[in-house]
C-alpha cells in the first residue's frame, strides 16, 4: 500500500494521537487506546480512511513544492 498522509497531515496526527492518550490516560480510562488510531496511521503513514474516499494528503504537498 502506498503512503497517502503528507508531513503536515502525520505530523498533525502523531501529535494528535498523543493528547488524545494522554488525556484519557490521565483520567485512568480505557479510552486512551483510541489515541492509538491516529499515532499508528502517523507512523506507517497511511490512513485506511482515506484510502476509501481517495483522499491523499501526500500528493497535495509535492505539487506546492
Amino acid at each position: 500500500m502506498k503512503s497517502n498522509e503528507g508531513r503536515n497531515d502525520r505530523v498533525t496526527r502523531l501529535i494528535l494521537g498523543i493528547l488524545i492518550s494522554s488525556f484519557f490516560i490521565y483520567h485512568k480510562s480505557a479510552w486512551a487506546l483510541l489515541g492509538l488510531i491516529p499515532f499508528t496511521t502517523a507512523i506507517i503513514g497511511i490512513c485506511p480512511l482515506y484510502s476509501i474516499l481517495g483522499i491523499n494528503t501526500l500528493e497535495k504537498e509535492k505539487h506546492t513544492l
